[in-house]
């Protein structure tokens, strides 16, 4: 048989209706009406001569032929999926996967700027597909250096020579204990760095340098590769720790959280876009700089 366009779309009607397991399952992602759908799956039946389902009070069941239509169908719907991809590459060179990866915790920040690149992407170049990961500081950079993904924004401590890294903002940190911590109710001229360092901390692991050096020798310290982690510990009252103002300041606002007056650890991050260095493919390029476009630096 031939395939034609409306084969194709009973294929993917059959197709949804399987993947949601019934009709009435499949109805909000077709946004179509049951009856229609039913009617649908039998002009299917009807085209290729043979029962794909059994549908009715036992409910939805494939048969032995329906499964090899699925398959089938799925190789078809597959292969026309990839083309277009295809095509639309050869018409434009903004298309296709850019997979970002993004340090936990910044959504908080109002200096972080990524959905305002976001808008931007999808109405200047709606073909380019951004595949957004949380990271780790450090995987972040492994993963730009080594080409498991395009573009990278946080801060590391770390750096690597065939990446490239320009910053985009400073995120400020500093000292907070919860509301059970034995220092929360204390005046702050009464609290010193001496004190706070009798206190256990839990760190970042994926702190180097002096940061790290700090909290080396105690034993009672306490160690979270990521920032919601660190956060948790804080908020059992039982350890002091860094975190970003941004990220600490709703739990300030709840009265669960309280900013101590400790300069020593309070810091500036370098919030950087990374990329490796040489050319780029267009599209990664592309969102590269509506990323830097939206946190107003002019290139």
């Amino acid at each position: 048989m031939k395939i034609s366009g409306s084969d194709l779309h009973l294929f993917r009607v059959f197709e949804s209706v399987v993947r949601n397991g019934g009709i009435s399952a499949a109805q909000m992602e077709l946004s179509l009406s049951q009856p229609t759908i039913s009617n649908h799956l039998t002009a299917l039946e009807q085209r290729l001569g043979v029962k794909l389902c059994e549908r009715g009070r036992r409910g939805f069941s494939l048969t032995e032929e329906g499964r090899r239509v699925y398959e089938i169908s799925m190789e078809i719907t597959g292969m026309l999926d990839a083309g277009s991809a295809r095509l639309s590459r050869v018409r434009s060179a903004l298309a296709g996967k850019v997979g970002v990866g993004i340090v936990d915790c910044l959504a908080t920040d109002p200096n972080f700027r990524l959905a305002d690149a976001i808008a931007e992407l999808s109405k200047a170049a709606p073909e380019i597909e951004l595949d957004l990961k949380i990271m780790r500081p450090n995987d972040i950079t492994k993963a730009v250096a080594e080409n498991e993904i395009d573009i990278g924004i946080g801060g590391s401590d770390i750096k690597v020579a065939s990446v490239q890294y320009q910053v985009l903002y400073h995120e400020e940190h500093a000292v907070f204990c919860a509301s059970t911590h034995p220092l929360f109710g204390r005046n702050d001229e009464t609290i010193t760095s001496v004190e706070c360092y009798g206190h256990p901390w839990v760190e970042r692991g994926y702190w180097y340098g002096i940061r790290r050096h700090r909290f080396d020798t105690a034993a009672a310290n306490r160690v979270a590769f990521d920032i919601e982690a660190q956060l948790l510990m804080v908020l059992s009252g039982a350890y002091l720790g860094v975190l970003p103002i941004h990220f600490a300041r709703v739990f300030e606002q709840q009265g669960r959280l309280r900013r101590l007056p400790i300069a020593d650890e309070a810091y500036s991050a370098d919030i950087e876009v990374a990329m490796r260095t040489g050319e780029q493919a267009a599209n990664v390029a592309y969102v590269r700089d509506a990323i830097i476009r939206s946190h107003r630096i002019h290139l």
